[in-house]
């Protein structure tokens, strides 16, 4: 019983905590010099199957040289479509790094907004 009762506080007291977590890194706004897009591309069938750790740093060395940073990406099932959040200074920036880079794009979409469920 006294563990149930000294347990009270915490368990009243972790919502608030967890609440207030991830706040920072979900307010926090791009600075004026950089922005965020999100990416569609296409690929033949396969062509991401090969993309390994050496592959994607490659890729990252290659955007650096534009000021482009690869947040994450997502792609279908079938691995011929993904949707990629990039920061980058400019959407010239992101298309000069994927030319560099060999790698197609269909539509760049600057997203400056975050909606989050909550």
């Amino acid at each position: 019983m006294k563990t149930i009762i000294a347990m009270l506080p915490i368990l009243f007291l972790a919502p608030a905590f967890a609440a207030d977590a991830g706040a920072p890194a979900a307010k926090k706004q791009a600075s004026a010099s950089e922005h965020r897009y999100l990416i569609e591309r296409t690929f033949p069938a396969g062509a991401l199957d090969g993309l390994d750790a050496a592959g994607k740093a490659k890729i990252n060395a290659t955007n650096a040289k534009f000021g482009v940073y690869w947040v994450m990406s997502y792609a279908n099932a079938a691995k011929t479509k993904t949707y990629c959040i990039y920061k980058a200074p400019s959407e010239a920036a992101v298309r000069q790094a994927a030319q560099a880079n060999a790698i197609p794009v269909d539509a760049v979409t600057e997203v400056p907004v975050t909606l989050l469920p909550k």
